[in-house]
């Protein structure tokens, strides 16, 4: 049986353990199984000191090189994939299965950063004879990157990837809560010979964290993952040092099903989907806007597939869907759910946490919520599903719209018509039709509105870890 990795700070090249901290907890029975340590000031300097010299050596490492590195790194991951995968499933609580497809997405975001990285092309624009203007992308400098608790591995690598790619090097706060998809990552960096204070890894209480870095002066970029609110903060943080910013933030996910579909398999396909992570994922399709016509048979077909929805401890090799990840999301769950039925929202699923032990709740359906909801309107981040009538695609499209969250959004329907009115009328960076797949490796993933500044993934992704040069050169 592999063991829960032990939890340090990696800074410089070097592990080191610090001043104990925060309990790490199993979700499904609530023990303890580790202490992550939190970062003092002292830790903080030289995590800085150790990235502005990383950053020194790894922009003048070869795209080529730095290619190499990271896909040695990757391939031990895929090596480890057992181990990695049993320590998330311990912290956090999803199914194995899940959690080895989090290895192996992580590794992709990996891979494909290895090679986009070798691709950031510059142009030269055409001139008078004599003289040359060359555009180039040279990599922005340290960045201060926080990573959020729902994807302890695939998250931290979607910035790990994207800096080293281009160049630059990195401070990871990755969570408190679930920490050791982190820790597996910089071990595979560090035995693949990454240079020392390229890669540096620390735990802390997160503002502290964050007040003392984005101000200092190797800090050119702030990259985060997590709410709207915290975002927000961050964001005019790193304003007040003119400092850029990559925000990946909250979501409240539509779903439109349009009246020329199956209502049986789209509900189907959409109620196992909202399982995944227990419905703690930034792109869950959340808020059901479904045609009329189909509606009743969508509900039925929804409600019995979330029933069905084997719901334990992610170990269980007949786990569907593992607990939530902590005691607040059972708290919020708990409070939303309340709201909904007390402003005459029906139940038709769930709706109760299950047993004493552990954050185990189930996949619930309410159906005919009014606006004035509360889970309407504020991201469930857990696995609620949302379910209304619409009498019209434009609608849908109109209650979609409705928020001022835009990150991920899904669709429904054969109609080339209805596709076409989709993509010019939904506000979100990423719409999926017939799909619920928000991003892969090679597609950018950002949002709009609320949701975000900037893109991570895709070629599009690696141009934020970058600044543009413009060189004018006269021969003379």
């Amino acid at each position: 049986m592999p063991s829960y990795p032990d939890l340090q700070h990696y800074i410089g090249g070097r592990w080191t353990r610090g001043s104990d901290g925060w309990r790490v907890l199993n979700p499904a029975d609530e023990s303890v199984i580790g202490t992550v340590p939190l970062a003092t000031k002292a830790d903080l300097d030289d995590a800085l000191a150790a990235a502005a010299e990383g950053f020194r050596i790894w922009s003048r490492t070869s795209p080529a090189k730095r290619a190499a590195i990271m896909l040695n790194a990757a391939a031990l991951m895929r090596e480890r994939i057992e181990d990695i995968a049993h320590a998330i499933t311990l912290e956090h609580g999803k199914p194995m299965a899940q959690a080895r497809l989090e290895v192996i997405r992580g590794c992709e975001f990996f891979e494909w950063d290895a090679a986009e990285g070798q691709r950031t092309y510059g142009r030269v624009i055409p001139s008078e004879p004599g003289i040359k203007y060359v555009v180039l992308h040279r990599p922005i400098g340290a960045v201060a990157a926080f990573s959020p608790w729902n994807f302890p591995m695939s998250q931290p690598a979607r910035k790990i990837g994207g800096a080293l790619a281009a160049g630059c090097s990195i401070i990871l706060k990755a969570s408190e809560e679930t920490p050791a998809g982190a820790i597996h990552i910089a071990r595979a960096f560090h035995d693949a010979g990454l240079p020392p204070g390229v890669l540096n890894l620390v735990f802390g209480v997160p503002s502290e964290v964050s007040e003392y870095l984005i101000p200092q002066d190797p800090i050119r970029l702030v990259a985060f993952t997590g709410s709207t609110a915290v975002g927000k903060l961050l964001t005019g943080m790193a304003a007040c040092h003119m400092k850029p910013v990559l925000m990946e933030l909250g979501g409240h996910a539509p779903v439109i099903v349009c009246d020329d579909v199956d209502p049986v398999a789209a509900a189907t396909m959409s109620a196992t989907r909202k399982a995944r992570n227990a419905g703690q994922v930034c792109t869950s399709p959340t808020r059901f806007f479904v045609h009329e016509t189909l509606y009743d048979a969508f509900v039925a077909a929804f409600v019995e597939k979330a029933r069905a929805v084997t719901v334990g401890n992610g170990f269980d090799p007949s786990t569907q869907m593992g607990p939530l990840a902590n005691a607040r999301r059972i708290e919020a769950m708990e409070t939303l759910v309340a709201d909904a039925r007390a402003k005459g929202a029906h139940v038709r699923a769930g709706g109760e946490r299950l047993g004493k032990s552990g954050y185990f709740y189930p996949l619930t359906v309410l159906t005919e919520l009014p606006d004035d909801a509360r889970v309407m309107r504020e991201e469930p981040f857990g696995p609620l599903a949302l379910i209304n009538p619409v009498s019209s695609l434009d609608d849908a499209i109109e209650k979609a719209n409705a928020l001022p969250h835009g990150l991920a959004a899904y669709a429904f329907t054969h109609s080339a018509r209805n596709a076409d009115r989709l993509v010019e009328g939904v506000e979100a960076g990423n719409l999926s039709i017939n799909t619920l797949e928000a991003s892969v490796a090679e597609t950018p993933f950002g949002g709009v509105k609320e949701s975000g500044l900037g893109r991570e993934g895709g070629a599009e992704g690696i141009l934020n870890y970058t600044i543009v040069k413009n060189v004018s050169h006269r021969m003379i």
